[in-house]
């Protein structure tokens, strides 16, 4: 195949380069003359200089393709650039399960980057997917300062405010009623007071003896009631103090999250939207967790990834199938996204999560009946630069942060 005109000295210096690092390969390994070769035979030159196994897949001779033939011509860039932009709205990467940036994402990335800088600022916004890409390949891939970096301007993400649940018309006409009853009742007994007072003064001066003893029994009833309601008031007060304890938020540290890995994937036997993996947690046995991502992942590219899971759920069947945890995933907004967290490579299995400055023991078993989980999750997401946090304190492990490639999102 001869190179395409729009790929010149430069830009096949910075494919090189870039394919390079990524494999790992010292430029020297190129062979003289090896420039002169079109972008397909660079990238075998490269990938067999690395020792991996070639990859001449479909996909993998597709994108080379579009790096040999991408338009130096500004417009029909732009245009090329829109198809692209489509293609990555339904996929968070060119090529691959998106926790490791292909050759062909290098490739791509490497040819379109300078290209993509020139634009304007409106013209840019009418590409998000490639943007999105473009910052996640910039931010995963060491190129060691090879390139210009991108800068995007990222909206500001706060965490969703936990909103009271306002009073409903009925509770409140309810609390209307019983103040308009109490005032009645304490209007009815001042009436009465001043009855038995007008009483009192107006008995005989040989009444006396009966007058002090029916003011002794008035004086010991009046205690009585204000005994009475001293004992109501320290119950409403007891009560009152009783609420905001109920509705505190919990701490994360109720969770027990721990790295794991998963050995084994499949398809439910009765559920399409359901996996089951077998995953290490570092102990005797494996544990069997059902998982709601076969419309996301695949068994295979479940199979040997490290997961973040919650351990301490309560086991229960799911159509008939045992789970004994909960895989942590992030999530867009539309819920089109959908992928497992994912620790670093230098996570121990089996390691339980840490968020610096908060401490606590995690349950043995969280109680469905109360709720915790629902009320800990809605302050789980991923940051602007796709770290996993809680209120935003990082999911941490010995070996880093857990990440996604779906930045701003919310994990569940």
């Amino acid at each position: 195949m001869v190179a395409n005109e729009s790929i010149n000295s430069s830009t096949k210096n910075l494919i090189v380069s870039a394919l390079c690092k990524h494999f790992s390969v010292h430029q020297n390994a190129i062979p003289v003359g090896g420039l002169e070769s079109d972008v397909k035979g660079l990238y075998l030159h490269i990938s067999k200089a690395s020792g991996c196994v070639v990859n001449e897949s479909n996909e993998v001779m597709k994108w080379i393709a579009f790096a040999e033939n991408f338009p130096a011509n500004p417009e029909r860039c732009f245009d090329v650039l829109k198809t692209l932009n489509e293609e990555l709205s339904e996929k968070s990467v060119l090529l691959g399960n998106g926790y490791k940036p292909s050759e062909a994402d290098v490739l791509v990335f490497s040819v379109i980057l300078s290209a993509l800088i020139k634009f304007s600022e409106e013209d840019k916004e009418k590409l998000p997917h490639v943007l999105r890409w473009i910052d996640y390949i910039q931010h995963k891939e060491d190129f060691g300062g090879l390139f210009e970096k991108l800068l995007l301007k990222k909206p500001a993400f706060e965490p969703p405010l936990q909103i009271a649940k306002p009073v409903g018309a009925g509770e409140a006409d309810s609390k209307a009623k019983k103040s308009e009853q109490s005032t009645k009742s304490v209007s009815k007994s001042e009436v009465n007071a001043k009855k038995d007072k007008s009483k009192v003064e107006g008995k005989a001066t040989g009444e006396r003896d009966d007058t002090k003893a029916k003011t002794k029994g008035d004086h010991d009833a009046t205690k009585a009631r204000a005994a009475g309601d001293k004992d109501t008031t320290k119950a409403k007060t007891k009560s009152a103090e009783a609420e905001p304890e109920k509705d505190k938020e919990l701490s994360v540290s109720l969770l027990n999250i721990q790295v794991g890995l998963i050995r084994k994937a499949w398809k439910h036997p009765s559920a399409d939207s359901l996996l089951v993996e077998e995953i290490d947690t570092g102990e005797a046995k494996v544990r069997q967790v059902v998982s709601g991502l076969a419309k996301f992942c695949s068994p295979d590219e479940l199979t040997n990834r490290r997961v973040v899971l919650i351990t301490n759920v309560k086991p229960g069947k799911l159509r008939d199938v045992m789970s004994e945890g909960l895989v942590l995933c992030a999530s867009n907004e539309d819920h089109t996204k959908v992928e497992p967290l994912l620790p670093p490579e230098g996570a121990k299995i089996g390691e339980r999560v840490s968020f610096s400055g908060i401490d606590g023991k995690p349950e043995d078993v969280l109680n469905p009946k109360k709720k915790q989980l629902e009320k800990i999750t809605p302050n789980l997401f991923t940051d602007d630069k796709g770290v996993a946090t809680f209120k935003g304190i990082p999911f941490m492990t010995s070996g880093g942060p857990c990440t996604s490639s779906i930045s701003r999102a919310a994990i569940k």
